[in-house]
């Protein structure tokens, strides 16, 4: 819901520390090729544009898609202004129920009855299960995840992977996140949650997964940034808004 979150008079959500201001989830791998700087987004929340300024993003080469609530898909139509640069359409990837939520609730742009003028200019395609997407000579590698009971994907990139919105990584994915300098992980607060891992099972996850760092996101209103982050072991920390992790990829 983000934090603040709205209507909330807690410690988090009127602290003055910028850690506790924290949008909905997103990140932007980015890295320099030989002909120019490559960008790809993973999840377009509602926060989008306004992330996408901040971080002076100004083009995207694809998007990727963890799954279809709306904290991880309603910036889409924020896209649209970056999507004009690909006469071919902007690449985006969610599996079978992420593309068929994303063509329902904008069937403006998905429709091909759309008179829509000025609709993104963008390529849905399926990848389902372990299916992996080259983007400028870098592999994307779906990770199944379930968030809950619901079939999800993280995302294996070059020495990291990032997995929000998550409760159990199944044993058969587990061989795709081996020997990882970076895992971004699911951690949404202290006590038990139905579709997320809170604390202590992101560092179980952590431990098993054994990458050389690892960052929690997706946090709740109920974990305050440093008090969280004192009672961590030095290679796990918690990410926050504009945070820029080096890697390679």
């Amino acid at each position: 819901m983000g934090v603040p979150t709205l209507g909330c008079e807690c410690q988090v959500c009127t602290s003055d520390d910028p850690h506790n201001q924290r949008g909905r989830p997103s990140i932007a791998v980015q890295w320099q090729d030989d002909s120019a700087g490559q960008t790809v987004v993973i999840d377009t929340g509602p926060d989008f544009r306004s992330q996408a300024l901040r971080e002076k993003i100004r083009h995207v080469d694809a998007v990727f898609y963890t799954h279809a609530h709306a904290d991880h898909i309603l910036g889409f139509d924020d896209l649209r202004p970056l999507s004009f640069r690909h006469p071919g359409g902007l690449p985006l990837y969610g599996d079978e129920t992420t593309a068929s939520v994303l063509e329902r609730i904008f069937e403006y742009t998905f429709s091909p009855h759309a008179k829509y003028p000025t609709r993104a200019r963008v390529n849905l395609r399926r990848l389902n299960d372990r299916e992996s997407a080259d983007v400028s000579g870098v592999r994307f590698q779906r990770v199944p995840l379930l968030h809950g009971d619901l079939p999800v994907g993280g995302f294996r990139f070059g020495s990291a992977a990032y997995l929000t919105d998550m409760s159990s990584i199944p044993e058969s994915s587990l061989p795709l996140l081996e020997d990882l300098d970076v895992l971004i992980i699911d951690a949404l607060r202290k006590q038990p949650h139905p579709s997320h891992a809170n604390i202590d099972q992101a560092l179980t996850w952590t431990e098993l997964v054994a990458p050389r760092r690892a960052f929690f996101t997706h946090m709740s209103h109920e974990l305050d940034h440093s008090e969280t982050e004192n009672e961590l072991p030095p290679h796990v920390r918690l990410a926050y808004d504009g945070l820029r992790i080096p890697f390679e990829i």
